[in-house]
């Protein structure tokens, strides 16, 4: 850990040091094997004997980007059920044999994938190999755990989303962004789907997506490969092959031709007025993705970002500004946010969010602001290659999203090589108006006057 530490210093101090970076202090390269199994599955081995554990991550290439219409939530869903069971594992078992060997496990679900994990110590490797190729070839699904973790999900969504204010904030926005891609609808899924879900449609989610060719599988830790590879082989191997081809028919949006501005009343959990400014924006791994994460960080990442130093400090038209640059497989949002303060208007707060945007297309950035972000960066990136989760979590990333496992290394050098007219390059073509959404969202008008007058009508 020294070592880490003594390398963040010297990469974050050569970065302050000068505006035109030079690479030849970098984090060390991860190391790595490929392999492709008869199945189909994508094996990653990376050796790290710094601490006699091995962390898993196994992959699949299926989000909620990956469900159509009238079934949205099931990735999400079938998160859950893939802890409900299998052949030789009873239910709710998968996490509690891996820690009783000291080891601990989770799960996600993003729009592009749903990843499943566990770090043991070393020795525990077989078992972990075991549990999850054991649930990919006979997960149990049965009528009964299927309606028990449909509830799950159902009340998660309702503490998430429905009982929390401005919960509903991402799925109103998307909603209103895309037409047809899928990303229109969040991962949680709607609360109608849920309850329309059966376990026939379950189980035909599962038999699609949950197939070798489909999936990757990632192991980082205390081992030798040509041991682990064969281990791998010993379990994965029983996996039959898919005998269909994985869909990819996921439909684009097509390009927005005009300025968008909606305003919508709503009547769950809405205390004070909300503005959202958002522009459609490449996909991740495109060469404007890159400059994009620069404009991310100046825009809007902490309280001495451009948007929530002008909103809340300096204008006082908000009382929280966010934004976020959401770069992920296929093209999504770039969007600002502007909570509004009691006695100030929308209209000013979008006055604001657009300026902040244009002004990125008409000025230059500082090379203060440029070294900032750079800085920024180079923490986050050595940071968070310290452990063997979070090496295992960048070489996914990269087979996963990229399709191209080099780029775990190489973005490091793409983002210490933008310049400011890069930042400048990258506002100009997406932040413009025909691409702009603008989404004012307002809490029904009983409660915008009780919480603004309080003591007034109700």
């Amino acid at each position: 850990m020294t070592r880490w530490l003594a390398l963040v210093a010297a990469v974050v101090g050569m970065v302050v040091a000068s505006t035109t970076v030079e690479t030849a202090v970098r984090p060390p390269r991860l190391e790595y094997q490929l392999h492709t199994l008869d199945n189909g599955l994508t094996v990653i081995l990376s050796e790290d004997h710094s601490t006699p554990i091995v962390h898993l991550q196994l992959v699949y290439r299926v989000g909620s980007k990956n469900e159509r219409p009238g079934r949205t939530g099931f990735a999400h869903l079938f998160e859950h059920m893939m802890f409900k069971g299998s052949r030789n594992v009873l239910p709710d078992s998968h996490l509690t044999l891996i820690s009783r060997v000291g080891g601990e496990g989770n799960a996600y679900t993003t729009e592009d994938e749903t990843v499943f994990h566990e770090t043991v110590p070393a020795q525990y490797l077989p078992l972990v190999l075991w549990l999850e190729a054991d649930r990919m070839a006979t997960l149990r699904i049965d009528e009964t755990t299927f309606e028990a973790e449909r509830q799950v999900v159902k009340e998660e969504r309702r503490w998430r989303y429905e009982d929390s204010p401005f919960g509903l904030l991402s799925e109103i926005l998307y909603d209103q962004a895309y037409g047809v891609h899928p990303y229109k609808h969040t991962a949680i899924g709607s609360m109608a789907d849920l309850e329309a879900a059966s376990v026939e449609d379950v189980q035909g989610f599962f038999d699609t997506y949950y197939v070798p060719e489909n999936a990757t599988l990632v192991l980082v830790g205390d081992f030798e490969s040509a041991e682990s590879l064969a281990l791998v082989k010993q379990y994965f191997d029983r996996v039959p092959k898919a005998t269909h081809r994985v869909p990819r028919d996921i439909p684009r949006e097509p390009p927005q031709t005009g300025e968008r501005r909606v305003t919508i009343t709503e009547d769950q959990n809405w205390p004070l007025p909300a503005v959202v400014v958002a522009h459609h924006i490449t996909y991740d791994g495109h060469p404007d993705a890159y400059p994009l994460h620069i404009a991310a960080k100046l825009l809007s990442d902490g309280q001495s970002s451009r948007i929530y130093r002008r909103l809340v400090y300096e204008d006082q038209l908000a009382v929280s500004a966010f934004g976020a640059g959401h770069i992920i497989e296929d093209p999504n949002l770039f969007y600002a946010v502007s909570i509004v303060q009691p006695g100030r208007t929308p209209e000013e707060s979008e006055a604001a969010l657009i300026g902040e945007f244009d002004r990125l297309k008409t000025e230059l950035i500082s090379d203060q602001e440029l070294q900032r972000a750079k800085n920024q960066f180079a923490r986050d990136y050595i940071f968070t290659r310290l452990t063997v989760e979070q090496k295992a979590s960048h070489l996914s990333h990269a087979a996963v999203i990229h399709s191209d496992i080099t780029t775990a290394d190489a973005e490091f050098d793409i983002f210490m090589g933008i310049t400011r007219e890069d930042v400048r390059r990258v506002a100009r073509t997406y932040f413009n108006e025909e691409n702009r959404l603008v989404l004012t969202i307002l809490p029904p008008a009983s409660a915008g006057r009780s919480f603004l007058r309080p003591g007034g009508d109700q």
